[in-house]
């Protein structure tokens, strides 16, 4: 199973749009499954279910710091090649969806931005493109950390 299916299952078992996304990542970030979902936890419905940047942008750019941030040696260098990494990744979701915005992600869809969490049943399911767009962002991550050299390439991963 590849990280784009392992995020869309992730957020079908009821983890939030960022849980899915990070959750997917988790053995790459070298962190363990509760910590993944408890620091992912507050960046769900775009951020604390306020519609603002999509769940699945968010858990892309949680993943890119913490493999592509040199903490210990912070330059402006340093911060301008993430925000670069970051800009790329956000620049391919919005090619693909035409936003990075959960409100706008869900054009259609009656939401509301109370802190008050939605049972997961078979109709919000089906009314949501979050699915997809946990797995679309999940797929647009490997690519980037395969181009990076950071995952091996498909040819790579099949030999093994």
């Amino acid at each position: 199973m590849n990280r784009a299916q392992k995020a869309k299952e992730n957020f079908m078992k009821g983890y939030n749009c960022t849980q899915a996304v990070v959750l997917a990542f988790a053995d790459v970030i070298g962190i363990g499954e509760k910590t993944a979902l408890k620091i992912s936890a507050p960046f769900g419905g775009g951020v604390g279910r306020m519609r603002e940047i999509c769940g699945t942008v968010s858990g892309m750019m949680a993943v890119l710091g913490l493999i592509f941030y040199d903490a210990e040696h912070v330059t402006l260098e340093e911060k301008s090649a993430l925000y670069a990494r970051e800009q790329e990744l956000a620049a391919r979701f919005r090619a693909r969806n035409g936003s990075i915005v959960c409100r706008e992600l869900l054009a259609g869809v009656k939401t509301d931005s109370s802190p008050n969490a939605e049972a997961r049943t078979a109709e919000y399911y089906k009314k949501r493109p979050c699915p997809e767009l946990c797995a679309q962002a999940a797929g647009i991550l490997e690519d980037y950390l395969r181009e990076q050299g950071v995952l091996p390439a498909e040819s790579e991963r099949e030999q093994a």
